[in-house]
């Protein structure tokens, strides 16, 4: 599953979620949580639940709402029939919810006739001070596919602005944005950044973008179709990056047993290999 654009779309709007299942995002994050307030959300579910078997696109997630709320067994009874490519678990606050979450799902999954482990996991791991210390996601459930960095519900848990006025980030929020990606790294899965807040900054958000990607986040959450565009380009390597890569794998290549070997009169060694690989599988 590509992971550059999830673009978010509220369960109880069924307009707005067919404008993003007719997007170019690599994925479509059906919302239950924050975006349906509490008098919707069994609409919102029931609604979901009856859209899922009629859509044919790949990448499709659907949000369901926290562990600890009265929703969330409903949320996953009654999706998974439908068989959504993920779960986006809000507010994990560690690996043991996501080993429940497995247990649920495979059941479900069993119970309609799907096979286990087909339905992904996506875990939103910061949005809550608490969930900062059990940033060890080694060992998961091996449909974990992501792990997911979440700005604005921890600094609303914090009492702080997320961003300073430049829009970089407060101190807080900067540590649990770089202890997700390296989390993610120890982990073996990519790390998918925060929504830019304001649809109607461009800029704002090419900027964070080209940095998130910089910084080695595998894409962005996206909260309108305007995003998608810029964000892609963000997370789409260089032509002159994909030359180099190709370069790298194809001189390993050619010196087949060989930890170490010269190209353009660089040493090349198993990190470049594994930077290419990735490089690749993001212009894929």
């Amino acid at each position: 599953m590509k992971l550059r654009t999830l673009l978010f779309a509220p369960g109880d709007s069924q307009r707005k979620a067919e404008k993003a299942l007719a997007s170019q995002a690599d994925g479509v994050i059906i919302d239950l949580e924050d975006s349906v307030a509490p008098s919707g959300k069994e609409a919102a579910r029931a609604a979901t639940a009856a859209m899922l078997p009629q859509i044919t696109r790949p990448g499709l997630v659907v949000r369901v709402n926290p562990r600890e709320t009265q929703w969330h067994l409903a949320d996953l009874a009654a999706v998974v029939p439908g068989r959504p490519a993920a779960i986006l678990l809000p507010k994990c606050t560690g690996r043991h919810d996501l080993e429940v979450l497995d247990h649920h799902l495979e059941a479900l999954e069993v119970a309609s006739g799907h096979p286990p482990g087909s339905i992904g996991v996506l875990a939103l791991v910061t949005e809550t001070a608490a969930s900062l210390h059990a940033l060890d996601y080694r060992g998961a459930p091996a449909r974990l596919l992501a792990l997911c960095f979440g700005a604005e519900d921890l600094s609303a848990d914090l009492g702080i602005d997320p961003r300073l006025p430049d829009g970089t980030y407060t101190a807080p929020v900067e540590a649990a944005r770089a202890a997700v990606l390296v989390a993610a790294a120890a982990a073996g899965i990519p790390a998918v950044d925060t929504p830019w807040p304001d649809p109607k900054d461009p800029a704002g958000l090419a900027r964070e973008s080209e940095r998130a990607a910089q910084d080695g986040f595998a894409g962005k959450l996206c909260i309108h179709p305007a995003q998608i565009d810029p964000v892609n380009a963000a997370f789409t390597p260089a032509p002159d990056r994909i030359r180099w890569a190709r370069a790298v794998l194809g001189a390993a290549a050619a010196n087949p047993g060989s930890g170490v070997f010269a190209l353009e009169g660089k040493m090349i060694d198993r990190p470049h290999l594994k930077l290419a690989e990735r490089i690749l599988a993001s212009a894929d």
